[in-house]
């Protein structure tokens, strides 16, 4: 439904509607941003999709400044709040230069209300994923998600702004390159910080919010951090944060919510997180980014974490020369170093492989194990332990993978490092090769030039070699 426009009226209107149905308000902004449906309506602000006739009918997002009564009946707060809106606005056409905010294409004042016209985003939230997942967040998920959205907080901070509203519904998997998008902290919620404590008014979500946001003094940049540990705490075992708090100890209870236990120390990177205190929480996202990179997660089982592999001196039984592999991965050129890694393989296994471009299940027990470590440490080298034979190894017997696997077991390697979306096998050209891609998700050249790829059949073999 469609809620009028007009602050006096308030009508719900059918999708699509072209004028109120009550007071004759014209969904139309600018006589260019057709409304086409509402997205959402939080305490200071109404958020709808619409068309841009102005830019071939391409989709945006229209927040519209709509204060609860309380504010708008407090004058004193509404003027404040307006002021910080307006400022909230300028600094937004700074953060949109980073990639993971959307675009703020212009703001304006329309018939007595304030507008935000953003970019659209295509792709389900972090709540609306977990729903379509059926199963809690696994530890690589929770990584890759701190990776991922660490460095967009942390280019907000340098901007000054801090989110305040950190959750699941505001981070979207856009689904164009499976990156995150940071969404909805700029406009109406920033902008009556100061009217909060004169209102008693909640910019937060509870369960998210850190407890300095419930006494409405003290907010700084770790108050994000909590709102980001909340969020991974609700991932990973599908409950609100509220109900993992025991407040008769005083202390957090996730741990033993969380159905696949995950690595002691990323538990305690996540518990600092979310600290009550601000002195005992991590003070800048940079901080949460040095933790995680100091350690390699163990992935899909409760194993500690493991230091980070030792450069290797490149060894081969058969006198191979890895030099272009090794240079390939120092400058994370992924996919190249996938299809280097497939030739040295069928190098390692003689001539015949090399005219033929594959090598079967029962040749791969016959390849020399100095040779395939050699390219595992590489890969483990220069991804900082992202990539390698050896770590899917590891997330490979995590799952009860043996020799002889099953095709439910491989099916299930295949989700785990991101092999399989929507339960189909991704084509070749579709892999990610992203360093950011999942635990496991490289090399993979070896299992499609086995023609193993969907069967698994020669998994095992590898791993054994290893």
């Amino acid at each position: 439904m469609l809620p009028c426009l007009n602050p006096d009226c308030g009508k719900q209107n059918p999708d699509g509607t072209n004028f109120c149905q009550s007071c004759g308000t014209r969904f139309v902004l600018k006589d260019r941003y057709r409304f086409l449906r509402s997205i959402g309506q939080g305490g200071f602000g109404r958020t709808y999709l619409v068309e841009d006739q102005g830019r071939g009918n391409a989709r945006a997002v229209i927040k519209q400044f709509f204060p609860d009564p309380e504010v708008q009946n407090n004058p004193t707060a509404l003027a404040e709040a307006v002021r910080l809106f307006e400022q909230e606005a300028d600094r937004l056409l700074q953060l949109d230069q980073h990639p993971q905010i959307p675009i703020l294409f212009e703001y304006f004042e329309q018939d007595g209300s304030r507008y935000l016209v953003q970019q659209y985003i295509e792709g389900p939230n972090l709540h609306e994923e977990l729903e379509q997942q059926k199963t809690p967040f696994t530890e690589t998920q929770i990584r890759d998600l701190l990776l991922d959205l660490l460095p967009v907080l942390k280019f907000i901070h340098a901007h000054e702004v801090i989110h305040r509203d950190l959750k699941p519904a505001n981070i979207l998997r856009r689904r164009s390159d499976g990156r995150l998008v940071l969404v909805d902290f700029g406009a109406a919620k920033a902008a009556t910080q100061t009217a909060l404590a004169r209102t008693a008014t909640r910019l937060y979500t509870l369960g998210y919010g850190a407890p300095e946001q419930e006494a409405g003094r003290g907010i700084n940049f770790a108050t994000d951090l909590y709102g980001l540990g909340a969020t991974c705490l609700y991932l990973l075992t599908q409950q609100n944060p509220l109900d993992l708090f025991d407040y008769s100890q005083f202390k957090w209870t996730w741990r033993s919510a969380v159905p696949q236990p995950i690595s002691g120390s990323l538990a305690r990177i996540i518990d600092k997180l979310v600290e009550k205190g601000i002195a005992s929480r991590y003070q800048s996202a940079d901080e949460v980014l040095k933790a995680l990179k100091r350690v390699q997660l163990a992935t899909i089982s409760n194993h500690e974490l493991r230091p980070l592999p030792q450069k290797p001196a490149p060894k081969s039984a058969r006198g191979i020369d890895f030099t272009k592999l090794e240079l390939l991965l120092a400058a994370k050129r992924w996919q190249e170093a996938d299809n280097e890694t497939g030739s040295k393989i069928m190098e390692v296994a003689g001539d015949r492989h090399v005219e033929t471009g594959f090598v079967m299940p029962k040749d791969i027990d016959k390849l020399p194990r100095t040779d395939l470590r050699t390219i595992d440490q590489l890969w483990s080298y220069y991804s900082e332990g992202r990539f390698g034979f050896s770590v899917q190894k590891h997330i490979y017997l995590s799952l009860g993978g043996t020799r002889t696997n099953t095709q439910a077991v491989w099916e299930k390697f295949g989700d785990a490092v991101g092999w399989r979306a929507s339960g189909q096998w991704l084509a070749y050209p579709d892999i990610l090769f992203k360093g950011n891609a999942p635990y496991g998700h490289l090399p993979l050249f070896l299992f499609f030039g086995c023609g193993t790829l969907v069967s698994g059949q020669g998994a095992g073999n590898v791993f054994d070699r290893l």
